[in-house]
Formats: structure tokens, C-alpha cells, sequence
């Protein structure tokens, strides 16, 4: 392996400090959300049925909450849960939670799940109980913190085949701290704002008094009025869906976004949401398997929404030490298309960019206990991409926390407040950028699945020299070579199309390079699955089944005597499976260089070879950085002089 390659891959941290709060605070109590679950469970397939990828494994109470369940005869303290079900309406289960005084403040009918308050001395027999799926703390969920040309959203624009691809009829709902829909950014009186909802309590549905959400927003969708096109969203003519889940101080709990994807899947048909954006996060302690959000993001997906989340800004220490295995819950679930942060240097040239060092590595840490009391880590490979995420300009909510308290106001001519601009920092900015970008692809073809557009995006991904798949995934975000690929995708596929039949319109696929500021890139030609990668033009010329709903991309995976092949009842033959992580070398995946120069697996409680460790669960509470390069806690009190990469300002 290249010294220099070696070099980034060896300051792997051993941390062992777990950072698992236990939140006791109370939610406002709103109404119980009802509906027929029917519609959704339909939509699961194989996924759900195959024995790695099981609803739920281990024991039923989270890792956060084992202390608690063990004190709780002697206790007398209250806790706020999430307590995921077989049935909301069990007579057994009410007799339990009755008995016990729980106190259930939602139902969320579509989810499976309560959001109640109930004594620590109920969690063991809850645990017990045949109708308890899982337990969890109701924890705090916080945001996390030129890019039309660098991304390829102007090239797909002036390609001459695409017609007018702007967003025209996809509907994307950001789940957030709310937008100032007063913004020019969002041009509200053309009726692109299709609905608004405030789960916080605080009832400021068209507001965003933190500033967080109305800047993602922009980043996705905002029209060109503004700035005349200078700051213009990758999707200026999407539709809109406000879904306000953080409150005024950028602080939410796991029950406001539970409450949010319950409303998405109630609405979902009525709205024609197609897109949800999630750039906020929570420390990934429980498996995908069992986290309450995770779960909610994979019925989300199950039902053909495709789900954008940010991977987190804990890539470094405070002394600016690598981090790896921190991604924060939902970019934990193998279902979401998990976003990191590419910094650009201000440059509309690629050849300059790298990877954001805050941007959090993978593999993901969750966890469940089994019987025996051992721990067993998910360890799949994240982020799924990266996107620029470093100090990008967009729109600026009115008098918000975030720049009354910290100077990130950009000064571009404009004085009125419906048209100030500000910048941020993280991967809260990477997402979005990916949510326009699904945007612009389904508007190309309608009928592409989620996981199609997932696979897509990495396929046509370019990957940067000198950083691991731990670090970009796939690789950086091609809007072009995206949306020319998913145009030529048929789009008469369903769930009968046999396996092996032509993908495309065409006999002859896309040459797979793309050119931006005139510079010309290889994509990456592979997708990232659970533990390893797949390569060959088969994933774009012939039909995998693992493109339908219902399944995942690493399904496309077996797992014979600790060795991963493709499995060719869902794949087909042309379908090469990786041997090993790579380190990129600039060339395509299946060209790259073996990760610390071995082949392994990161299966179930295997942890990277020759002595190197990853974090045991957190390793810190996930935060927000600013532009200025403060990383904040979940308190939102500046803790550490994380800095931001350098750069230029955008312009």
C-alpha cells in the first residue's frame, strides 16, 4: 500500500467513553395519530424476513435504558420512552401499561409505536411481555449542521434532451427546525408550499426561529429570485412540505420525529411526497434493527419515499484527530441514503476537493445485546456518498438563533430580511444537496424505486483520491452522470420484472465519465452494500431484484463460511462482490486499493484488523458545526474549538 494511503488510515481512536443520557423531559401531549396500517406493511418484502436483516434482535430495552430497568423496583423516576409494539390496541398491553400508571402521550398507529411516559419499575415486565417489541429513551434529536455548477445540476439543466428538469412536480418534506416561508428562497404565493406542520409544541408552523431548516431547505429547492441565480436551490421549482420537528434552540426529541413520519406516511399519497430530508440526528446506540427511527425510516423507504439523511459532524476530536464509527441515527439504517461532507474549497473545479474532516466516518456502531449479555455492533459500511457541505451559502430565516448568536450573515446587496443570505457548515448542508439531486432524477423518470436512485447515485459517484469508503462512501455527488443514467432506465419495471432483463432504453450504456468546469471524471461504477461493494456494468444493463421496494442493496450479498459473494438468486452473474475495503486511488471501486492493505469482513462483533479499534457505541453526543468552526453539544453550548476546514468563502 501507498505511504500516503497508510497514513490516513492508521489514526483509528480508542474511545470507551459512552455518552447515553437518559432524557427525562416531557413532550407536549398532541393527538393521537390514527390510520389503517395496512398500506404500508404491504409494502415490505424479503427484507424484513431474512435473518440478518430481522425487525428486531437482542434484548428489548436499549442499551441507555439497561441501569434504569435494573434500579427500577427502587425507583420511583419516570421516563420518557418510545415503546415499539405488535399491536397499539392489545388488551394485555393496556392491563400492563394501566397497572403501571404509564401515561401514553401519542399513538402512533402507522409505526407500531407509544410515545409514553412511564415508571422505571415497568420496564422489566414491559420487557417480558410478548406485545413489547423494544424500548427505548425518547432522546433529544439536534440539527447537525456555486454548488449548483460543482454538483452537475447546471449541466443536467443545459443538457439538450432533458427539457426543463427544475423539480416540476416531486414534493420534498423537510423535516427540520422549520422554514421561514416569508423567504424569497421559496417564492410562497406560487403555491410550491404544500403543506406545513409544527411537532414541537411551540405551534410556529411557517417559522424557523433557530435558522436551521429554512438554510436546508434553500439548499435543496430555493428559487433564483434572491440572488438571481447565484445561490439558486438544485431543485428551484420542487414542491415544499414544512414538517417542523426542532424547537427554537435547534433541540427536538425522537417523538417529534416519529410524529413527523407518521404524518408522511398518513399524507403521503395526498402530497405526492416522493423525498424526505433529515438533516438532524441522534447518538447511534441501538441497532438499526431496534432504533425507533430507523424503523420509521425503513417504512418510509418500504413505501417508496426516498430517505436523505446527514451522516453526522463527528469526524474529529477537539485536537483534530480522526473519528471513526460515528454516524449518527437515522444514517445508521441501511435503507437511507446517508450523506457525508465534501469541502470544495470554494472552487467550482473538482480537483481540488476532499473530504470534510468533520464528516463522520463509518462503520456504524449500534448495537444489541443477545442473552448471553453480548454485544453485537452493526459495523455496515457508511456514508453512502458525500455532497459539498462546507460553508454554502443560502437562505437566511429571519432574526435566528443561529446568527443573532454567531456572525454568519453573507452581505450580498441585499437589505431586506426576506432575502439575507447566511452560511453554514456540515453535513446537514451535504443532504440537501442530495434530496434536489433525487429530485431532478425522479422528475427524469418517475418510476425509479429507492433503491434504484440509491444505486444510481453511487454508481455514477466520483471517488476522491487518498480517502477511504469509510470516509465518502462511494464517492462525491454527480448530479449529471445521475440523472443521464436514471433517464435511460425503463420504466415499465415492477416487482415481476424477471431478473436479468434489460435495464435500460438502450443497447449500449452511457460512457461513464462525466465533465464539470472542464474537468473530466471516471464514476465510480460500484455500489456499497452492508459489509462490502459490487461492481460490473450489469448493475446498470441488467435488472437486479434488489432494485425493488421491499429489499436492500446488500441483499444483493451472501454470506457462505465468512465470505461474501453475490447472491445470484437476486443478482446476476455479472455481479462481482469486493474482497476487500477500499482506499481510493482515484480509479474506479473495483480498481482501488485494499483498506490497510487486507481483505476482511466487518461482520458482528469484528473490529478492524492488526490492533486497530473502533468507539464502543458513541463516542460523543452528535452537534452542529458552524461555519466559524465551533462544534456544538447538544446543549448548544460551544465545547470544543472544533475548526472547520479551510476554504474561501462561497461565491
Amino acid at each position: 500500500m501507498k505511504k500516503n494511503y497508510l497514513s490516513r488510515a492508521i489514526p483509528f481512536l480508542i474511545s470507551l467513553a459512552l455518552l447515553m443520557p437518559t432524557l427525562l423531559g416531557n413532550v407536549k401531549v398532541s393527538r393521537a395519530d390514527q390510520g389503517d396500517r395496512s398500506e404500508v406493511v404491504a409494502t415490505r418484502g424479503p427484507a424484513w424476513d431474512t435473518d440478518d436483516l430481522a425487525r428486531h434482535r437482542g434484548k428489548k430495552i436499549s442499551p441507555e435504558l439497561e441501569s434504569v430497568a435494573v434500579q427500577g423496583a427502587a425507583s420511583d423516576v419516570r421516563i420518557h420512552t418510545i415503546v415499539q409494539v405488535k399491536d397499539p390496541q392489545s388488551q394485555s398491553l393496556k392491563q400492563v401499561l394501566k397497572r403501571y400508571g404509564v401515561r401514553v402521550h401519542k399513538k402512533l398507529t402507522r409505526l407500531q409505536m407509544l410515545d409514553a411516559e412511564l415508571p422505571a419499575a415497568a420496564l422489566s415486565e414491559l420487557a417480558e411481555s410478548d406485545d413489547v417489541e423494544f424500548i427505548s429513551a425518547d432522546r433529544e434529536v439536534t440539527a447537525l449542521g456555486h454548488v449548483t455548477l460543482t454538483t452537475g445540476a447546471d449541466a443536467v439543466r443545459s443538457m439538450a434532451s432533458s427539457g426543463s428538469l427544475d423539480g416540476s412536480q416531486i414534493t420534498i418534506a423537510i423535516m427540520d427546525s422549520g422554514i421561514d416561508l416569508t423567504h424569497k428562497a421559496f417564492n410562497s404565493n406560487n403555491g410550491r408550499v404544500k403543506a406545513k406542520q409544527d411537532f414541537t409544541g411551540e405551534n410556529l408552523p411557517q417559522d424557523d426561529p433557530y435558522g436551521h431548516g429554512t438554510h436546508v431547505a434553500a439548499l435543496a429547492l430555493a428559487n433564483n429570485d434572491p440572488t438571481n441565480g447565484v445561490y439558486g436551490g438544485i431543485a428551484p421549482n420542487a414542491n415544499l412540505i414544512n414538517l417542523r420537528v426542532l424547537n427554537s434552540q435547534g433541540i427536538g426529541t425522537v417523538s417529534n420525529v416519529l410524529s413527523a413520519i407518521n404524518w408522511v406516511l398518513t399524507n403521503r399519497t395526498t402530497y405526492n411526497i416522493k423525498i424526505v430530508n433529515m438533516s438532524l440526528g441522534s447518538p447511534a446506540v441501538a441497532s438499526y434493527q431496534n432504533d425507533p427511527v430507523c424503523q420509521g425510516v425503513r417504512q418510509m423507504v418500504d413505501a417508496g419515499i426516498v430517505v436523505v439523511a446527514a451522516a453526522g459532524n463527528n469526524g474529529k476530536d477537539a485536537n483534530g484527530n480522526p473519528i471513526y464509527g460515528a454516524i449518527h441515527s437515522p444514517g445508521i439504517e441501511p435503507s437511507a441514503i446517508t450523506v457525508g461532507c465534501a469541502n470544495t474549497l470554494g472552487t467550482d473545479s473538482r480537483a481540488d476537493d476532499v473530504v470534510a474532516t468533520y464528516s463522520s466516518r463509518g462503520p456504524t456502531r449500534g448495537y444489541y445485546t443477545d442473552s448471553a449479555g453480548v454485544n453485537h455492533y452493526d459495523n455496515l459500511m457508511k456514508p453512502d456518498l458525500i455532497a459539498p457541505g462546507n460553508q454554502l451559502v443560502q437562505a437566511e430565516a429571519q432574526n435566528n438563533y443561529l446568527v443573532t448568536h454567531y456572525n454568519l450573515d453573507v452581505y450580498i446587496g441585499y437589505n431586506s430580511p426576506t432575502m439575507k443570505e447566511m452560511y453554514l457548515s456540515g453535513t446537514s448542508m451535504s443532504a440537501p444537496n442530495v434530496a434536489g439531486a433525487v429530485a431532478l432524477m425522479l422528475q427524469a423518470n418517475p418510476k425509479l424505486t429507492p433503491n434504484l436512485v440509491k444505486a444510481i447515485l453511487m454508481y455514477t459517484a466520483q471517488p476522491l483520491a487518498g480517502f477511504n469508503m469509510f470516509e465518502q462512501g462511494a464517492g462525491q455527488l454527480n448530479i449529471e452522470g445521475a440523472v443521464r443514467l436514471a433517464k435511460l432506465v425503463r420504466t415499465d419495471l415492477s416487482s415481476t420484472t424477471p431478473l436479468g432483463d434489460p435495464l435500460l432504453t438502450v443497447t449500449t450504456p452511457p460512457v461513464p465519465q462525466t465533465t464539470i468546469a472542464g474537468g473530466t471524471f471516471t464514476w465510480a461504477q460500484g455500489i456499497i452494500g452492508n459489509y462490502s461493494y459490487m461492481t460490473g456494468t450489469d448493475l446498470i444493463t441488467r435488472y437486479q431484484l434488489f432494485y425493488g421496494q421491499g429489499y436492500l442493496l446488500s441483499n444483493g450479498f451472501l454470506l457462505s463460511n465468512g465470505t461474501l459473494m453475490a447472491d445470484l438468486t437476486k443478482s446476476t452473474s455479472g455481479v462481482t462482490v469486493g474482497t476487500s475495503i477500499l482506499t481510493s486511488n482515484g480509479y474506479p471501486l473495483g480498481n482501488g486499493v485494499g483498506f490497510l492493505g487486507t481483505s476482511f469482513l466487518l461482520s458482528n462483533g469484528t473490529l478492524l484488523p492488526d490492533g486497530f479499534l473502533l468507539s464502543n457505541g458513541t463516542l460523543m453526543s452528535d452537534g452542529f458545526l458552524l461555519s466559524n468552526g465551533f462544534l456544538l453539544s447538544n446543549s448548544y453550548q460551544a465545547y470544543t474549538q472544533a475548526h472547520g476546514d479551510p476554504g474561501p468563502r462561497m461565491k
